[in-house]
């Protein structure tokens, strides 16, 4: 009886850690397409924004600036498309998006750029890949990983723009930039012969100058 009753509670702990494990992943599928539509929607705003904010910085007379801007809200499109290709491989739609952001200075809409793409780069990102990884819901951990990579280069380039900005030295800042058509990867001055993140061919970059 008691090697009965020990099998049984024995079974009874599989089960129970079977369908938490289950519910854990079901849960983190879910999570991950909230993620999606999150991510989608931050990128579709910075796109907004960014261009905004390029028509500032011509207005104000920092042209290469406006020229960064550029660049970063079509690289932004593009994650935004990525992560809306996904919601719909997952058979969920993207939300509609209404952006919205105040336009001030370059230099303070650079400040606004660098806080922005620090967040994805620190917090935002690299939890959303966690998320996704756990659930095996891999399209959207590419997804994830070409933005986060991508955000990485964006604050630095916006960070040295503001420096630059700062110090007086707006005309040492790059002239032409390229944008991966994949994965949104941004270079600034010149391009490697393939996208270091997605290996796409740099025949395919799209060139803002």
């Amino acid at each position: 009886m008691k090697t009965l009753i020990g099998s049984l509670t024995v079974l009874m702990l599989v089960v129970f850690a079977f369908n938490n494990a289950t519910a854990s992943k079901i849960d983190t599928k879910s999570q991950t397409v909230a993620n999606l539509k999150a991510a989608f929607e931050g990128e579709s705003t910075a796109s907004a924004k960014y261009a905004a904010y390029a028509t500032k910085a011509k207005k104000e007379g920092f042209t290469k600036v406006a020229l960064l801007f550029q660049a970063a809200s079509k690289a932004e499109n593009i994650h935004a498309k990525n992560h809306a290709a996904v919601l719909e491989q997952l058979g969920e739609a993207a939300p509609k998006v209404t952006p919205k952001f105040e336009v001030k200075s370059t230099k303070e809409n650079l400040a606004d750029a660098v806080k922005g793409e620090g967040y994805e780069v620190t917090t935002m990102y690299p939890g959303f890949i966690k998320t996704s990884e756990e659930g095996k819901v891999t399209l959207a951990s590419i997804s994830f990983s070409y933005a986060y990579k991508t955000e990485q280069k964006h604050l630095a380039l916006y960070k040295n723009a503001l420096e630059q900005l700062n110090a007086g030295k707006e005309n040492t800042l790059a002239a032409k930039y390229f944008v991966c058509p994949t994965c949104g990867n941004t270079y600034d001055g010149t391009a490697p012969k393939r996208c270091g993140i997605s290996m796409t061919p740099s025949e395919r970059f799209i060139t803002i100058n």
